[in-house]
């Protein structure tokens, strides 16, 4: 079985502008005469890679524990592209997804590798085809500087965002996904360890 890492080193991750990067605190040390090593850490919820509940942009929307599990555990297909995704390419995307995946439910969750960026056009079709997942490379799914509207299409649709991703080392295709994020009671998103397998 083949295992690609997807996810950030947490210390050393992207950030999104205006956010704060993660702080490592060294709270016990054994160089220091303490009797364990005890790291402490500080960081916002959707640094590195996270993913985005819908109450990030929806006030009234699911928090992180009221997202089904089963939106970021299972069968996942990787595409991809570069620049921005119209409803155009959304469409083709689907269908390959669609093509590749006879036999599982890939095209529920789609990943997108490359410098892409989500319109509001292609927010709808993915939306309106009722996707679990939507995961991307980029700190945001939209436009860094007016991500807003993609937002509230693809969360107020209940697609979760799986954001900052890294999928360079991974073939397009069909992949099983876990992107199970850590359960923050209350909270507008959170971070995960990501990782795709070839079974």
């Amino acid at each position: 079985m083949k295992i690609y890492d997807i996810s950030q080193e947490v210390f050393s991750c992207s950030v999104f502008p205006g956010d704060p990067p993660p702080e490592r605190i060294e709270m016990m040390k054994i160089s220091e005469g303490e009797i364990c090593n005890l790291t402490g850490l500080k960081m916002c919820a959707h640094n590195g890679t996270h993913v985005d509940a819908p109450y990030h942009f929806i006030d009234e929307g699911k928090t992180m524990e009221e997202v089904d599990l089963h939106r970021f555990v299972g069968y996942a297909y990787v595409t991809s592209h570069e620049g921005d995704i119209t409803a155009e390419d959304a469409r083709r995307i689907l269908k390959k997804a669609h093509g590749a995946s006879d036999e599982c439910d890939a095209y529920n969750r789609i990943l997108v590798k490359g410098k892409a960026t989500m319109t509001e056009d292609a927010a709808r079709v993915f939306a309106d085809n009722e996707i679990l997942l939507f995961g991307n490379e980029s700190q945001t799914v939209g436009p860094e500087d007016s991500p807003k509207e993609v937002h509230l299409i693809m969360l107020g649709a209940e697609v979760v965002l799986l954001e900052g991703i890294r999928l360079e080392e991974v073939p397009d295709g069909v992949h099983f996904l876990n992107a199970a994020p850590i359960n923050l009671g209350g909270s507008d998103g959170a971070p995960c360890r990501a990782i795709l397998m070839d079974m």
